[in-house]
């Protein structure tokens, strides 16, 4: 009796101890299944504490608790304690039952800047479901994390703690065609409802407005007026038609004991400041569906995010079309694999271009729901190529939600660590800051870069009209980035033209011209401009054999590739005629020399227009025979036949026959080289107006040799 008593009592005191267990766990399961995650993470919780680990069914259970309350946090946004509990879970060796506790506890590792970690459990999830493209894209976004901030853009990111509260701001979009009314999410004080909502654990959210005042600042949002529009339940991620007398809106109804999705509904506009009560868009199949974050242009055209059946995993985004005529909505359509993944695709919206943007957790990110922009494709309602808005627009954080106010000015909703040190919904700006470009203008002499331009005259125009000008210092440079008043010289999707000039030099009526228009990117414009000198242009060299004019081309030499500058300045300057002269040196009869320098003259002027197609009209060959010595510059035994920037200790030289002879028989060498510095062809310009409309015919005469000797 004793035994079987104690058995009893034992026996008794396991039914009620597992009667309690169900209890806790039933009321856990419940609320689980009503996706009621701020009540289930507690619940859930506490049955788990309630449970024992002893025997494999105590312990399934157990571990199914430990999982349902990390699933809990992860839905109420609350990383670090879902972390704690997926690692519970994995413990109990919950893997074997749901290998998904891998990947769940990899995107909370990853959403806690903690990639490394984050990595090994993906490749956990991938030995035992592989190729699961969840983990495949997890793990390569962790990888690819110190290239995303390594690869920060130029935006700037500021938290709008004039719009938000501690409570979650969320899905802000313009109301109006000036962008000065902004409407929001928010579970803020002065709501419709005065109780928690049992799925987020936070205040019911209503939907919102501020807008700009003169000073273009926000203004203190208040709740957007109309009939049943805002209730005790959650609304917010609105969209609205082109002409902002439609607005579609989500709202989410909570019922005790129920699972009910969400619905859009629409509202025409009351006036300027008030709706009409709502309808609802009947989109689903079944109760339980979620439909919901509107985006539409036309109000014809609703894409949504939803998690019908048939999607590609998660919720997708699908679209629907409105019929005039039965003023009714078609049966919503999948967008496709360009757009939908396994992940999550939620939030979407158009850029002013029609792009679309959306929020994915399924595409290479940084983490969590990253901002996506799918580029239109024609004139239908196709996107292609979803690009990642990088970093910092996106976090390792939930990111969603964006809407444009300009090419460089939008908002979004970020979970990022908020202004209160609150990992929560906040509404975000983003501006893009232009593009800083500065030009350095580099003036030296045509033909010689080396030699600097000092004290140039550089006159920029930009296309809106404004001048400005400067000279050359003595490295012959000019610079400009910022006016005295701060405004910038060079400015984005602007084109300018630069002239230069200076006594002594023929002007350049040419100039050059740049552009920033298209550029996206910040650059220092160098331009590089040369002026011509009023004097002989040394050519590079052109040589001939003895006594004869035709373009030599040996091993040493070139010559009609020495005369492609002739033919290059030509082009560059469409107003210029040059006089090309040929020289010789002292040896021979003045007579002979003269008749060979007009040959050699002549061969230049044949080629050019012969065989480059250069009009003989811009060229005037003249023979000076031996009557115009060279001038060189000798530093220590070398003798140069360009001017050094450096005079120091250099002595100019004047190649007469005279000097030349002194070195006949004590130097053959350089009595050969003085000599060959003689036999020249050089040019000077003789107009800078040439107009192939009114110059005269050239002189036939020029293409015939003269009789040598």
């Amino acid at each position: 009796m004793k035994f079987n008593t104690i058995l009893l009592i034992a026996f008794l005191f396991f039914g009620y101890q597992s009667n309690a267990q169900n209890k806790f766990v039933v009321k856990a399961n419940l609320a689980y299944a009503s996706e009621n995650y701020s009540e289930a993470s507690e619940l859930c919780a506490l049955a788990y504490t309630k449970l024992s680990r002893r025997g494999t069914r105590a312990k399934k259970l157990k571990a199914d608790m430990a999982f349902k309350t990390a699933e809990s946090f992860r839905h109420t946004e609350h990383f670090r304690e879902a972390n704690e509990w997926y690692d519970r879970t994995i413990l109990l060796e919950y893997y074997d039952t749901d290998p998904e506790v891998y990947l769940y506890n990899a995107n909370m590792l990853q959403m806690m800047g903690e990639q490394d970690k984050a990595i090994k459990n993906y490749d956990l999830y991938l030995a035992l479901v592989p190729g699961d493209e969840r983990a495949v894209v997890g793990k390569q976004s962790s990888q690819m994390h110190k290239e995303y901030v390594a690869e920060k853009t130029r935006h700037i990111v500021e938290n709008q703690g004039v719009l938000n509260k501690k409570e979650f701001d969320m899905a802000p979009m313009f109301g109006d065609k000036k962008r000065s009314k902004l409407y929001f999410g928010s579970g803020r004080e002065g709501g419709e409802s005065k109780t928690q909502d049992p799925r987020s654990g936070e205040a019911y959210m209503n939907i919102w407005v501020s807008e700009k005042d003169k000073k273009g600042n926000w203004t203190e949002p208040y709740l957007v007026k109309g009939d049943y529009i805002n209730t005790i339940d959650n609304e917010g991620t609105v969209a609205f038609d082109s002409r902002f007398k439609k607005m579609f809106f989500t709202r989410c109804p909570n019922m005790k004991k129920q699972n009910l999705g969400c619905d859009i509904w629409v509202s025409t506009a009351k006036g300027k400041k008030e709706w009409n009560e709502p309808t609802k868009l009947e989109l689903k199949t079944h109760d339980s569906i979620s439909v919901g974050h509107p985006a539409t242009m036309d109000g014809k055209y609703l894409i949504f995010a939803s998690d019908l059946a048939g999607g590609f995993g998660g919720k997708d985004l699908w679209y629907t079309t409105y019929n005039k005529k039965t003023d009714t909505w078609a049966t919503p359509k999948n967008m496709g694999p360009e757009i939908n993944t396994k992940g999550n695709e939620l939030f979407p919206s158009f850029a002013l271009n029609g792009d679309l943007i959306y929020s994915s957790d399924g595409l290479q990110g940084m983490g969590g729901l990253d901002l996506f922009r799918a580029k239109k494709v024609g004139e239908g309602n196709s996107w292609e190529n979803p690009t990642n808005y990088g970093y910092p627009i996106n976090s390792i954080y939930n990111d969603f939600a964006l809407v444009e106010q300009d090419e460089k000015v939008g908002y979004f909703t970020s979970e990022r660590k908020s202004n209160n040190g609150e990992y929560i919904p906040d509404l975000y700006s983003y501006v893009l800051p232009p593009n800083l470009y500065d030009l350095k203008v580099n003036i030296s002499e045509l033909g010689d870069p080396t030699r600097k331009v000092e004290d140039a005259k550089v006159v920029v125009t930009s296309t809106d009209g404004l001048t400005w000008e400067g000279y050359t210092d003595n490295s012959g440079a000019v610079f400009w980035d910022k006016r005295p008043t701060g405004e910038r010289y060079i400015n984005e999707e602007m084109s300018y033209t630069i002239r230069i000039s200076k006594e002594g030099y023929h002007e350049d009526k040419n100039g050059s011209s740049f552009s920033t228009e298209g550029l996206d990117y910040a650059q220092n414009f160098i331009i590089d401009m040369a002026l011509l000198p009023k004097a002989p242009i040394r050519l590079p060299e052109v040589r001939y054999p003895l006594n004869k004019w035709e373009l030599l081309v040996d091993s040493t030499i070139n010559s009609p590739d020495s005369l492609l500058f002739v033919f290059n300045l030509l082009e560059e300057y469409p107003g210029m005629v040059l006089q090309l002269n040929s020289h010789t040196d002292s040896r021979g009869s003045n007579k002979a020399n003269q008749k060979l320098s007009e040959n050699r003259a002549k061969a230049c002027y044949i080629y050019l227009v012969k065989e480059k197609g250069v009009d003989p009209r811009r060229i005037v060959p003249v023979g000076k025979g031996e009557t115009t010595p060279r001038a060189v510059w000798k530093k220590g035994d070398n003798y140069l036949v360009v001017k050094p920037l450096d005079m120091n200790e250099v002595e100019e030289i004047i190649l007469t026959e005279a000097y030349i002879n002194k070195y006949r028989r004590s130097n053959t060498t350089l009595f050969k080289q003085l000599h060959q510095f003689n036999r020249r062809t050089d040019a000077e310009v003789i107009s800078m107006d040439f107009d192939p409309a009114t110059a005269p015919v050239a002189d036939p005469k020029l293409m015939e040799y003269v009789k040598y000797p």
